[in-house]
């Protein structure tokens, strides 16, 4: 007997595992293709995402996805060790799903890959970044860096350019209205997520959806708490979904002066709110929630919406490309689902 194409995914976060899920197992233009899929996680160094990535493994591996976690950022050891049994899957894989096409650690495993058949899951967020310049031999450099870009995000970029004898498809909840030449789009509309999680009970009242935006640099801790706990009061929000990367101590001081609620979610949100109970209505600032919410809550009856524009909340130094992404996700119409 045939042995079946092997499809390994190359993930970093729990979103990440879960949008491979959802095209391993969810519904997709065409019939299923019969392959053996399996997740090799590269572990974060943050321990919320640890955490949140070794629940998710649970279940993929409960739904018969083979699935193993790398300590790949404690180097010098954890590196080494994981590079070594990372070979022969990078080597043997017949496709490649690639969970974040700039991240560093993913653009130096690239190489070892000798398959020209590729994957690039998309939550929303990164497509944006999918023009046809970046696919075209541009370096993959993420929307928020500043900085001359690795010699690797070069070598990605090419590698990743779909041609004669590389086939790429991009897995995406959000319509690529600008996709290069040879890219396949294939709709991602959380099918899976929702027929095995929802429908969700659904109360009145306002919910809100934390973003990693301080952590990551682009506004001050401090202006966060202040801008995030007025828009609580003004708006009567009850809970605050903090997003896996969020610091303590800032979510403490928005429980405290945004007299918020704030929940920590064991899985990823799209899966947390489907189980419920949920506000009826959710407000997030600009990100990639406000692309994958509104798909995985369809027909529940609860509305998702952009609360507020943050350029101006911006620190002086934040890229210009970071704030147009910004200002584009503000623009983004409310959504009714």
């Amino acid at each position: 007997m045939t042995a079946r194409p092997v499809a390994l995914a190359l993930v970093e976060s729990p979103a990440q595992l879960l949008n491979f899920l959802e095209w391993a197992l969810g519904e997709r233009d065409g019939a299923p293709e019969p392959v053996r899929c399996e997740a090799a996680v590269l572990l974060p160094l943050d321990p919320a995402t640890r955490h949140q990535l070794r629940v998710m493994a649970d279940v993929a591996r409960a739904e018969g996805i083979d699935v193993g976690l790398y300590d790949i950022r404690k180097v010098p050891v954890g590196f080494a060790h994981a590079l070594a049994s990372l070979v022969r899957k990078l080597t043997t894989a017949d496709r490649l799903v690639i969970g974040d096409p700039f991240s560093g650690i993913i653009q130096r495993l690239l190489p070892l890959a000798r398959t020209r058949d590729f994957v690039l899951l998309d939550d929303g967020t990164a497509t944006l970044e999918l023009s046809p310049e970046p696919l075209a031999g541009c370096p993959l450099v993420r929307w928020h860096r500043t900085g001359s870009a690795p010699g690797a995000a070069a070598r990605a970029a090419r590698r990743l350019t779909p041609g004669p004898g590389t086939r790429l498809e991009v897995f995406t909840c959000r319509a690529a209205a600008s996709a290069p030449p040879g890219v396949i789009v294939s709709p991602h509309t959380y099918s899976w997520t929702r027929q095995r999680y929802g429908p969700p009970q659904v109360r009145p009242g306002v919910d809100m959806i934390g973003t990693s935006l301080a952590e990551t640099g682009l506004v001050d801790p401090g202006r966060y708490v202040h801008e995030v706990a007025a828009l609580a009061h003004q708006l009567n929000a009850e809970r605050y979904f903090a997003h896996r990367r969020e610091d303590p101590d800032k979510l403490c001081l928005l429980a405290e002066y945004g007299e918020l609620e704030i929940v920590r979610p064991e899985l990823p949100l799209e899966i947390e709110l489907l189980k419920g109970p949920v506000a009826d209505t959710l407000v997030a600032l600009p990100s990639t929630a406000l692309h994958t919410l509104p798909r995985v809550l369809a027909g529940t009856g609860v509305e998702v919406t952009v609360c507020a524009d943050v350029t101006d909340w911006l620190e002086p130094d934040v890229p210009e490309r970071a704030a147009a992404l910004l200002a584009e996700a503000f623009l983004t119409e409310v959504i009714h689902t």
